[in-house]
């Protein structure tokens, strides 16, 4: 059954199929007909069946299923991506999370094809994963500040789709999110960053001078979307300026890529009479 409040599914409402960045909204709640106050108390519903779904999915690793799910958030800084990660992964079990998120490549990393530290990250059998960026900062910020030449970015859009692939075929279950916030709330967000001791940490000067590449990034970001959105890993494009309402949309995408592995609470490996009949003795 369908959560309450919501007119449609977030997998349906969100989906990028078509989507022009451009036209979008981003102080939206695609197929949510309820307030904020609706919003945060189904939240507190969902998050306990998101943390259900997941310990199912770990219950399941540690009996040797090889099957993951990888969240993939994409988007500016200030989006909410941090967020995403405290109020929505933050209520599920962290022995099954695993957590990555991609800077600047190191040394090393530059020593190496794009994907290889990528690969290091991938989810284990029975973990939530997340990427806080990811192998799309290669087809982004690569593109967007000319890092590498066209020659060089270009076919990563295909590599990108076969690597996809490879993840779906091997049992990783991908849920793909790229999140938009308006210039007027960035600066808002970015203003809170420089007014409050307590967040001065998140700030970084260089978000400033990103603003001005803010065109440039709506092409990147519009092109990642037509050429890598396909039907075994979509994008889901979420308007992010009511944090309330982006961190119930990834919940509800990751209960539906949960539901959708069908998972069940594994046997035991023993024989329970047995045990608790040695119980009793101990």
């Amino acid at each position: 059954m369908m959560a309450k409040q919501w007119a449609r599914p977030a997998t349906d409402a969100l989906r990028a199929d078509g989507l022009r960045i451009a036209d979008l909204d981003t102080s939206g709640t695609p197929g949510f007909k309820g307030d904020k106050k609706a919003g945060r108390e189904l939240l507190a519903e969902r998050t306990q069946v998101l943390s259900d779904l997941q310990e199912k999915l770990y219950a399941n690793g540690r009996s040797g299923d090889g099957r993951s799910v990888l969240l993939v958030l994409q988007g500016m800084d200030t989006a909410g991506k941090g967020g995403i990660v405290r109020h929505v992964i933050g209520s599920v079990d962290p022995q099954g999370v695993d957590h990555a998120a991609f800077g600047v490549p190191t040394p090393e990393e530059k020593r190496h094809h794009y994907l290889w530290r990528i690969r290091k990250q991938l989810p284990r059998g029975g973990q939530l994963g997340v990427f806080d960026r990811s192998h799309y900062e290669d087809v982004l910020v690569v593109r967007v500040h000319n890092l590498v030449p066209p020659k060089v970015w270009e076919p990563r859009y295909d590599e990108i789709n076969a690597f996809e692939r490879e993840l779906v075929d091997e049992g990783t279950t991908l849920v793909k999110v790229a999140m938009f916030v308006s210039l007027d709330e960035q600066k808002r967000r970015l203003r809170e960053r420089l007014e409050r001791s307590d967040k001065y940490w998140k700030f970084n000067p260089n978000d400033i001078e990103e603003r001005a590449y803010w065109p440039a990034y709506q092409e990147a970001y519009q092109v990642m979307l037509e050429r890598t959105s396909t039907e075994h890993a979509p994008w889901y494009v979420l308007p992010a300026d009511h944090k309330w309402y982006s961190r119930l949309a990834v919940t509800e995408l990751l209960i539906d890529a949960l539901e959708r592995l069908k998972l069940d609470w594994p046997p035991a490996q023993f024989d329970v009479t047995e045990q608790l009949r040695l119980l009793e003795r101990a």
